[in-house]
């Protein structure tokens, strides 16, 4: 099973859908290859914005910043009942396109087969964690370069991709397939390129996609007469006389 996921890295209800979507697939004793996408919440936002995060929300939304602590205040509470500790009081502001570019760098590394399969998901989680528990800016060169290696990425291609624009053209890309596939926010979710879930949905959605895809997966049962061979059918080396 495949599941191509779209979040972005600073996004509170990114990191509750990951975790529910783990606890589905626990619970099935389901195994899938996650795949993490670009997107990015803010694409104009700046890694020296000296406002508190409440401030940014409350004033991007035009609800004053009261109401900013209080929709961090109801966030950090849903993470607490699935086991993340928010500290959205030290969330930095931070544009999030190199951490993708990252994300972009560590996928390329598992295809080639030059790191382990679960790379890119780790640094997926370590980024998320730097973000919402550790007050790390997330948009800083030296903290990313540290976050990657920490995850198992060589650090002279880090550095490369840092010093560069490498993947950025990718990192539009994934935004742009999301907006293609009607996701108005994230976390987007498809799994085996047929069943998608908008948002961070309680686990027992995430379970009935699942269960879903893992019907459609089922092998055909074959009905044939006593002693039929395979003979009588044509392969991909042709057909046997």
């Amino acid at each position: 099973m495949r599941i191509d996921v779209w979040s972005d890295v600073v996004c509170p209800w990114c990191y509750i859908g990951k975790r529910r979507l783990e606890q589905a697939l626990a619970e099935n004793d389901d195994q899938a290859e996650i795949v993490w996408h670009s997107f990015q919440l803010d694409p104009s936002a700046t890694n020296d914005d000296p406002r508190d995060l409440p401030t940014r929300l409350g004033e991007k939304y035009g609800r004053g910043r009261e109401w900013g602590v209080q929709a961090n205040a109801h966030v950090t509470e849903i993470a607490a009942e699935l086991g993340l500790d928010y500290h959205l009081d030290q969330a930095k502001s931070a544009n999030t396109v190199d951490a993708h570019r990252l994300l972009h760098l560590a996928r390329e590394l598992v295809d080639a087969g030059q790191v382990p399969a679960d790379t890119q998901d780790r640094l997926k989680e370590r980024l998320l964690k730097a973000y919402f528990t550790d007050g790390l800016p997330v948009g800083d060169h030296a903290t990313l370069a540290g976050l990657a290696e920490e995850t198992g990425l060589p650090s002279d291609r880090v550095a490369e991709v840092l010093a560069s624009t490498t993947y950025t053209e990718e990192v539009a890309a994934d935004q742009a397939q999301a907006l293609a596939y009607g996701a108005n926010g994230v976390p987007f979710f498809v799994i085996d390129e047929k069943y998608g879930v908008s948002g961070a949905q309680p686990v027992e959605v995430f379970r009935e996609a699942l269960r879903r895809a893992n019907a459609d997966r089922k092998p055909v049962t074959l009905i044939t007469s006593p002693g039929a061979t395979d003979d009588a059918a044509c392969g991909p080396d042709g057909c046997p006389i």
